[in-house]
């Protein structure tokens, strides 16, 4: 797979994706990205790509020509018969772990990084096939949204980690969160390790985890036990 962020800050964002297991996987090859300059597509000799906002108001706007030329020369470098956009916007829809899967099993996609009080309405309406929030909040630029993006998606591409289980056990992979996780020592500040964990029945350790699983959802997201248990109702 191929993940490309049309961003002003490229140097930020090779930074983390270089890092931790991402990183490795695109040294070996298991993963292509690419980050781009936006500021290379301005048609202007300032290197300015936002300006005013029509109808006044505070802040810059980013313009839609650069926009739109980042988008097209990465449209050609990934070669797919139908290029994937998706730009990082405060309005977008809210991202979840079922999406991150279905982005994964794309060939390529771009992740469009927003800037300063918004991008051009009609470079969305050209470019986006999809807008994506992380949640309701502003935070100063679309970097660290795409790079979440980025990493969600492309650690469920094939070889990126160790083993598919590596995923497949984490929140939300199955609509629950996690069941509670344990290392040595044995004993930590007079808290045990449960039992089970240490018996090496692995039936009784798969129910417990389970049953762990569904606990700790009703206790701390029951929206999504609500979802969960629906689901499996329509599947019996």
């Amino acid at each position: 797979m191929r993940i490309d962020i049309a961003t002003l800050f490229p140097e930020m964002c090779e930074t983390v994706l270089s890092e931790s297991i991402i990183g490795r996987a695109r040294r070996n090859g298991k993963i292509e990205m690419h980050c781009h300059n936006i500021r290379d597509y301005t048609i202007n000799r300032q290197k300015s790509v936002d300006d005013y906002p029509y109808g006044g108001g505070h802040g810059m706007v980013l313009q839609a020509q650069p926009l739109y030329l980042c988008c097209k020369a990465i449209e050609a470098q990934q070669q797919v018969e139908k290029p994937h956009v998706i730009f990082m916007t405060a309005g977008g829809k809210r991202f979840t772990q079922q999406r991150a899967k279905e982005l994964a099993q794309l060939p390529a996609i771009t992740l469009v990084c927003g800037h300063y009080e918004g991008m051009d309405e009609r470079a969305l309406q050209e470019l986006a096939d999809e807008e994506i929030s992380l949640g309701d909040f502003v935070i100063t630029g679309g970097e660290l949204a795409a790079l979440v993006v980025a990493d969600s998606v492309a650690r469920m591409c094939d070889g990126v980690l160790s083993c598919q289980e590596g995923y497949e056990d984490e929140s939300f992979y199955s609509g629950l969160l996690e069941y509670p996780q344990y290392t040595r020592p044995e004993v930590w500040r007079g808290r045990a390790v449960p039992d089970v964990l240490r018996s090496g029945h692995a039936k009784k350790i798969s129910d417990w985890r389970q049953e762990q699983a569904l606990a700790r959802t009703a206790e701390r997201r029951p929206d999504l036990l609500e979802k969960y248990l629906a689901a499996h109702k329509e599947n019996e």
